[in-house]
């Protein structure tokens, strides 16, 4: 089972690449945007509780999904690459097995234990 949610994530984060082929950005600024929802994990400098929220906002699929949509539907660049690189960077975080935070460990996710 974990290996076909790995294909799962493969298969959404090359659905991100896809989405962005459509943006009119250079691809090297999916490389370089790819790793900045990585910020969130700054919230574990205060707490695991904190930390928990902000990695988790910045890794939810269901906003990322929210802002591309308004991104497209409005007509707004930057929020249709915001969107697409939350997802994207998303579906690569799961494929190495890091999901949504629970407030008691950075190691304790929605998948499991790392």
């Amino acid at each position: 089972m974990k290996n076909l949610l790995k294909l799962e994530e493969l298969a959404m984060f090359l659905l991100s690449i896809y989405l962005f082929s459509f943006l009119d950005y250079a691809w090297w600024v999916y490389l370089i945007w790819i790793l900045a929802p990585d910020i969130g994990m700054l919230g574990y400098a205060v707490n695991t509780k904190l930390g928990a929220t902000t990695y988790n906002l910045f890794h939810h699929k269901g906003i990322a999904i929210i802002i591309g949509f308004l991104g497209f539907w409005w007509s707004i660049p930057e929020l249709q690459l915001a969107g697409i690189i939350l997802f994207g960077h998303a579906s690569m975080d799961r494929i190495f097995g890091y999901g949504l935070k629970l407030s008691d460990s950075f190691k304790h996710t929605h998948l499991g234990n790392l």
